[in-house]
């Protein structure tokens, strides 16, 4: 058993931003498994550690020399190595050469009965120390951000400019190279807390020594620090910090030693909807809205400082008046918006470019308006059609008022608020803030079907719409959010208990835009490739997937009933008899393709007649069953086909001798065919249920 040391290798950088920074520290932890297993060193564990100036990799336990490998080479047969007395041939010597081995060395081993020549070539395994230079360097190379930059050396790029390397095993210093900055034993401290210059002695010492000068690396420890702290400041405050998980996280990231505050602003500022403050403090300053009691949003918030304690007051004083510069806007861009209504501004909507080919926003929005009112009456909606009118007509009026104009991310929010303000119905108001519901996977769903019916009318408009002009999705783009739009839709209708008929909504947006069939056909696969994605993701096989998006993919919500019912059917005997008969007619048919195919079943009599009979009463039931959508009533008449198609397998031979009986029980297996049909492929369901 050789010895193991821990292994050290930091990046100091110019500033990280803090999304990289999570990027990286797993990405940097993937790397090092690849390359140290690909070098086949041994290790204990991987961890990663970063703050916005430095992104560190640290590996427990690592071996100090890959293990000593043998490895067992075939060459030629035998009879080719040596001639009939032993001796060997140049064939031999070749190939002994080759591996540098001994041709005295060949080994005589058997693979399927024929012996071959076999060379047994063992490798001493390398020092650690000298496969941790190019180890390291190519980690780093291949350490790829969403974006990078390129600076002093034009052959290596990075988040940010590099610093500073420290690369240590144990106690010895790796020697790395990149661009002009070589690796040493000498981190650097906080920025303003601590020294420039910090001496790791060996890569134990690391995250004691950072945090000697003021330097969290371990980023939960980091964390722990932060949070509390903020419970400490709850209960000075007597309020509720509203901690948002991913703002914590953008926080724990955007310093190296956590230092929360907390800060007032003017209660006057209230007045203003509640989410225009969360979205001044949250999106724009990074600090955390504080609640009271009730549930309230408070006049004071939380920030999170990178500076030592004794400047808070002068940190505090600093973020209120930021702060309050902020809010000020907001309160003026509320003032003046709510001078003109919001139905005002729809014509202005006429100079906001939608897309190059496809018009302003005000073509959108009336393209939308007539998609939404026919899916209004295809739900029944009747008596609730003028609202649902209004609220396409008002859906993008906001986007041209001087609030969501500086805070983007409050459209749909303000569109309400401006709605309540010019007196228009609460159900319209509620919608032009509900057709952007979900804005993300777990989001809230609109409570009510005018938001909804508009939320999807817009989504399947810019589905269509965007296949329309060519700007379709790629692997690895969707600029313009498809597979967004096509899951709120999925979302929307599964929640909301909509049965809607995509493949119709789609070719009435196709009707609107003047858009021709193949368009909508590329646009209905689109959909439907994301509505398997979205079914699997919600625990469904793949083959129950494949089979249920088969039989009916136009109509999401069935969709997702009829697997609900053939989920529960998977563990019982009976349906895995059927699924097995089912593929088995399916595979007989398939061979038989060159086989007389009889249309009349005269002669039919046994289990023949049986399973002839069943199925003719059972197709129009069928049918019914499935044109209402009844999958319990289509489990039942399936179950009611298991006996006799497993009576008329176990009594007859379907690929007799006799040309008419063949031809007669070929045809009786296509009327099956013809059912199971109806339904989809069962093969899909191969190796997925019983029997």
């Amino acid at each position: 058993m050789g010895s193991f040391r821990d292994l050290l290798f930091e990046i100091g950088t110019e500033e990280i931003p803090a999304s990289f920074l999570a990027f990286g520290l797993e990405e940097v932890k993937r790397l090092a498994k690849e390359e140290l297993e690909a070098a086949s060193l041994r290790y204990g564990a991987i961890e990663s550690y970063g703050t916005p100036r430095r992104l560190a990799l640290y590996v427990r336990d690592l071996a100090e020399r890959q293990d000593d490998v043998e490895e067992e080479i075939r060459g030629p047969m035998w009879s080719q190595a040596f001639d009939p007395n032993g001796h060997p041939t140049k064939v031999a010597v070749g190939f002994a050469k080759s591996r540098g081995v001994e041709v005295d060395a060949l080994e005589m081993r058997d693979v399927k009965g024929v012996p071959y020549a076999f060379a047994v070539v063992r490798r001493e395994g390398q020092e650690t120390s000298s496969l941790l230079p190019d180890i390291l360097s190519r980690i780093l190379h291949r350490l790829v951000f969403p974006k990078n930059m390129y600076w002093s050396d034009p052959s290596v790029r990075f988040a940010r400019p590099i610093r500073w390397l420290v690369a240590l095993w144990g106690d010895q210093v790796i020697p790395v190279t990149v661009g002009n900055v070589t690796s040493g034993r000498v981190s650097r401290g906080h920025r303003f807390l601590g020294k420039r210059a910090v001496e790791i002695r060996s890569a134990g010492e690391y995250l004691d020594a950072l945090y000697g000068e003021f330097v969290i690396a371990h980023p939960g420890k980091r964390r722990e620090k932060m949070l509390s702290a903020i419970a400490s400041l709850e209960n000075e405050m007597g309020g509720k910090v509203e901690l948002d998980p991913d703002l914590v996280e953008e926080n724990c990231n955007l310093v190296e030693y956590p230092v929360p505050f907390f800060g007032t602003f003017d209660a006057s500022f209230l007045e203003m909807p509640q989410e225009v403050l969360c979205t001044t403090m949250k999106k724009h300053q990074r600090y955390f809205p504080v609640r009271d009691s009730k549930g309230n949003l408070a006049p004071c918030f939380v920030g999170v400082s990178n500076n030592q304690a004794t400047l808070m007051q002068n940190v505090r004083e600093g973020n209120e008046r930021v702060l309050r510069a902020r809010l000020s806007d907001a309160s003026f861009f509320w003032d003046e918006d709510r001078k003109k209504g919001l139905a005002s501004r729809v014509e202005a909507l006429k100079n906001v470019v939608y897309q190059e080919k496809l018009g302003s926003v005000y073509d959108k929005v009336q393209s939308v308006r007539s998609v939404a009112l026919w899916l209004g009456e295809q739900l029944g909606m009747v008596d609730k059609l003028n609202l649902l009118d209004r609220a396409a007509l008002l859906s993008k009026a906001d986007l041209v008022t001087s609030m969501v104009y500086e805070f983007p991310e409050l459209q749909g929010v303000m569109g309400r608020e401006y709605a309540r303000c010019s007196g228009e119905a609460p159900e319209v108001a509620l919608a032009l803030y509900e057709q952007y519901l979900p804005r993300f996977a777990g989001d809230s769903l609109p409570s009510q079907p005018i938001g909804a019916v508009l939320g999807v009318a817009e989504r399947a408009y810019t589905i269509v719409a965007i296949h329309h002009v060519g700007l379709e999705p790629t692997s690895s783009q969707d600029p313009h959010g498809l597979r967004r739009a096509a899951r709120c839709i999925n979302e929307i209708l599964w929640g909301l208990d909509l049965d809607v008929a995509v493949d119709q909504l789609f070719l009435k947006v196709a009707e609107v835009l003047g858009a021709d069939r193949p368009v909508v056909e590329k646009a209905m696969e689109f959909f439907r490739q994301r509505l398997l994605v979205q079914l699997r993701e919600r625990g469904f096989s793949h083959g129950l997937v494949s089979l249920g998006v088969d039989c009916i993919w136009s109509r999401p919500l069935q969709a997702l009933k009829l697997l609900e019912v053939l989920e529960g059917l998977k563990g019982e005997d009976w349906f895995g008899s059927l699924v097995t008969a089912a593929i088995r007619v399916r595979n007989i048919l398939l061979k038989a393709k060159d086989e007389r195919i009889a249309s009349e079943m005269d002669g039919a009599e046994g289990v023949e007649l049986e399973l002839l009979n069943e199925l003719r009463a059972v197709r129009p039931c069928l049918d019914e069953a499935l044109g209402e959508f009844d999958w319990h009533q289509v489990a039942r008449l399936l179950h009611r086909l298991e006996g006799p198609v497993r009576a008329f397998f176990d009594g007859v031979m379907v690929m007799d001798q006799d040309p008419e009986v063949r031809a007669r029980r070929l045809g009786i297996l296509k009327e099956a065919q013809g059912l199971f049909d109806l339904i989809g492929d069962f093969s899909n369901l191969k190796g997925e249920v019983k029997g």
